[in-house]
């Protein structure tokens, strides 16, 4: 048995590598490099988008500055972007970059600001229109300024591909977006700027890598690249995760969980994503102070569960390095199941539904907002098994 049993092969796949990621310790002077690229092409000011510490605590922020100062770049910086952006943030900062004559974009930060910049990116080539509209899909984004990340966590993968996600609140809906024009222009992966990263944050965004290959491998897309890449992400933090956590400063351990988070945001950049994104967007629509690896954590062995014995020849080898002695049999698909749930325990995350903040009674709005919410409907088609009401209720019902 191997996972190439799970492939088919009718399916055409599109390859997809889209950035250029300058990983390693040090990496950060490479900003100076892309301060002259972006001069070059013509770059008179930046928008700076990032939260409201980390960019200046890690050291980013003075590499930043010097490299714009030295080549002549102006830039607007908008520091107050939260866990889970909401669309006026966006808003917010696009307008004061309009205002300032801003031609790109730099993100400094996590998932969160990354995705943020990129929606500033979008609407800054398209001036006419709201992030709101970005995000409920009123228009078809073709077009965005040059973007450059410079990432904090390990986790997201938003800086090697063109996903992003940006909460409208009054709606509770966290939709997901996809546009080739928001692949980064560079980005940057320096594992010593992630050092002072806290363990639960460290647990939670290595979690968010986790469910990425888990869904990127068994999509009805995935392919041979999304599910290689996902082997590999999972053996990497099944080594690092636990070295990191009780050694923060260990930079060699953070160097291959940064490395995993970004081959697994290139694995569902090939293989898409299914019901855990799908699922938990709803989660942290309805509580934005949620973090979303966690969120993802509290339902990933439900979807295991209901997934493997539609994709038990994948998971099987996908998971053998947290959950050992798996078949390709789906009846061990509770075992599987119980697996991720003991190994989640080991790195910390013990949490249910109820621990998070959630009843039964939520889940049919959890329900209806899986299926409503823009984007996420696309995801729920790529699921390995039919997807219907009755099942995400279900997976709901399973994770409390």
């Amino acid at each position: 048995m191997s996972w190439e049993q799970g492939i088919n092969i009718n399916n055409v796949s599109t390859i997809i590598c889209g950035s250029r990621v300058f990983l390693g310790v040090g990496a950060i002077e490479k900003v100076d490099f892309i301060a002259e690229e972006l001069k070059a092409k013509n770059v008179t000011s930046v928008l700076v988008m990032t939260g409201k510490a980390a960019y200046a605590k890690t050291g980013a922020w003075d590499y930043v500055t010097k490299a714009f100062d030295k080549h002549g770049i102006g830039y607007v910086l908008y520091n107050k972007v939260q866990p889970n952006p909401e669309t006026q943030q966006v808003d917010e900062a696009v307008s004061e970059a309009k205002a300032a004559g801003c031609d790109a974009v730099l993100a400094i930060g996590g998932g969160s600001p990354i995705d943020a910049g990129k929606s500033a990116a979008i609407l800054l080539a398209n001036p006419d229109k709201s992030c709101q509209e970005l995000y409920e899909m009123k228009f078809n984004a073709t077009e965005a300024v040059p973007f450059v990340a410079i990432n904090l966590t390990h986790g997201t993968g938003s800086e090697a591909n063109r996903f992003a996600v940006v909460t409208i609140p009054e709606k509770n809906y966290k939709p997901a977006i996809a546009y080739d024009c928001i692949y980064p222009f560079y980005s940057i992966d320096d594992p010593a700027l992630m050092a002072s990263l806290p363990a639960h944050q460290t647990t939670y965004v290595t979690v968010d890598a986790v469910n990425h290959v888990v869904e990127a491998a068994t999509t009805v897309l995935n392919n041979p690249f999304s599910i290689t890449l996902g082997n590999e992400v999972i053996t990497l933090i099944a080594k690092y995760l636990p070295i990191v956590l009780e050694n923060p400063n260990d930079l060699e351990a953070r160097y291959f969980l940064t490395y995993a988070a970004m081959i697994a945001g290139t694995s569902f950049d090939n293989g898409l994503l299914h019901y855990t994104h799908a699922l938990e967007h709803p989660l942290s629509g309805i509580k934005p102070e949620l973090a979303h690896g966690l969120g993802l954590a509290v339902l990933l062995p439900a979807i295991i569960k209901v997934i493997y014995p539609a994709t038990s020849t994948i998971l099987a080898d996908l998971l053998a390095p947290v959950v050992p002695d798996l078949t390709a049999d789906a009846a061990d698909a509770e075992k599987a199941a119980n697996g991720m749930r003991a190994w989640l325990g080991t790195v910390g995350i013990k949490e249910t539904l109820t621990d998070i903040g959630f009843t039964k009674d939520d889940v049919p709005e959890l329900v209806r907002l899986a299926f409503e919410t823009p984007g996420l409907a696309g995801l729920l088609g790529c699921a390995p098994v039919t997807c219907d009401k009755k099942i995400v209720e279900a997976i709901y019902l399973d994770s409390f």
